[in-house]
């Protein structure tokens, strides 16, 4: 490869990570160029670790010849079982070991196989393999995302010249740099999404961060908690605690987040979230059904959990709709963005007065008013209440199961 080409690839992938975009578009793209400039490549791979709650990493794939593999894997921990054993048979894991960042094994020529996948590669008509680990130094290591991880193959006869080789010992820290700047906006965007709720998320990283700056909403207002939770809590064995939290935590916000609810605060066993629509309406809408899916979820969830012995609740949830302001509240340096407001203070007590009421669900008269017609029929009063903090007795309603002849969980 002639040198001019070599800066032209470096030149075009530094441009790429700058602007963004997909880590397999990147990797295609570059192996594409280094074909045309006379590196033959057959296959490469890139893998990052990542922040995330699922995945420890991703990986990305390109082969020369088109097949129906995904050209990006997400994995799961590689601490235990067969995913670790994998990981500690890979050439990756020798480099780490042996604290190098190389190793080549020209497997159609006699060299070892006993790496994973190496005998696989050389089955599929690859001759050589190059593989490189590109650490960072510690400021630049967030959690264990420590270094690039990077194999490449041909399938010429002859394998890898000493040319070849430069250049792609010139070449792979242009690409690893790029993926780990396109990584670490996938990992910010995560983090925001994951700590923040997807629609907060967005506005951090659109820079919506000044503290003060708030945008009144009219919305319909959700805030939940799991009946009988500090008994339990002190029933149980500590242990259990999280476990039993993260089962319901997971019923309730797969079930606002389906309907396009925004999670605003995780508070110990409770809930608060909001939903806005395209009228209020349509909001009260997504609550109630969101509801529904909790009263399935959680049904389900508990009745599996009897059968394995382990302790059950339920979950109270108050409605109600009224203006909040929506933005920016603490320090210059420690911001929370949230919701405050009368009508937010209302709705945790509203949840509050379900254990007097005797109902898993309550909403308020504003929530009523706000939801189409077709849905007020089935909120059934059960009295008025007084709520602490609140000036007069609020009237409470509940939601008529039977309605209409539908049977909802």
């Amino acid at each position: 490869m002639h040198p001019s080409m070599v800066d032209e690839i470096q030149s075009w992938v530094v441009a790429r990570g700058l602007a963004g975009g997909s880590e397999t578009d990147l990797l295609a793209g570059f192996c594409r160029k280094c074909r045309e400039g006379g590196l033959l490549l057959s296959h490469g791979l890139v893998i990052i670790d990542t922040l995330h709650p699922t995945y420890e990493g991703r990986a990305f794939r390109w082969q020369v010849t088109p097949t129906n593999e995904s050209p990006l894997i997400e994995y799961g921990p590689t601490k235990e079982g067969e995913a670790a054993a994998n990981w500690q048979r890979s050439p990756f894991f020798h480099l780490l070991e042996a604290g190098e960042t190389e190793f080549r094994s020209r497997i159609a020529l006699g060299d070892s196989l006993d790496f994973t996948n190496l005998q696989r590669l050389k089955d599929s008509g690859h001759t050589d393999y190059i593989a490189f680990v590109n650490r960072f130094d510690a400021d630049g290591t967030i959690g264990e995302m420590d270094a690039v991880y990077s194999h490449w193959t041909t399938d010429i006869d002859a394998g890898f010249c000493q040319e070849s080789l430069q250049v792609l010992r010139e070449l792979v820290p242009s690409i690893a740099l790029a993926i780990k700047c396109i990584s670490l906006g996938r990992v910010a965007a995560t983090l925001v999404d994951v700590y923040l709720g997807r629609q907060t998320g967005r506005r951090v990283l659109q820079g919506q961060m000044t503290r003060g700056v708030a945008e009144r909403i009219h919305a319909a207002l959700w805030y939940s908690d799991l009946r009988d939770f500090t008994s339990i809590s002190e029933q149980i064995a500590p242990e259990e605690i999280i476990p039993l939290l993260n089962d319901y935590a997971e019923a309730v916000i797969s079930s606002v987040q389906a309907q396009t609810g925004e999670v605003l605060k995780l508070m110990g066993d409770g809930v608060l979230a909001i939903f806005t629509g395209r009228s209020i309406s349509e909001a009260c809408r997504a609550a109630l059904d969101a509801e529904e899916s909790v009263r399935k979820l959680t049904g389900e969830l508990s009745q599996r959990r009897a059968t394995e012995g382990k302790p059950t609740t339920s979950v109270y949830l108050g409605l109600h709709v009224g203006d909040v302001f929506y933005g920016n509240i603490g320090s210059d340096d420690r911001l929370d963005f949230t919701v405050i407001g009368p009508a937010v203070n209302e709705v945790c007590r509203i949840a509050t007065m379900c254990r007097s009421a005797g109902q898993l669900t309550l909403t308020s008269t504003e929530f009523g008013a706000a939801a189409r017609a077709a849905d007020r029929p089935r909120l059934v009063s059960v009295g008025r209440y007084a709520l602490r903090g609140v000036e007069r007795p609020k009237e409470l309603f509940t939601i008529d199961r039977f309605f209409a002849g539908r049977r909802t969980h």
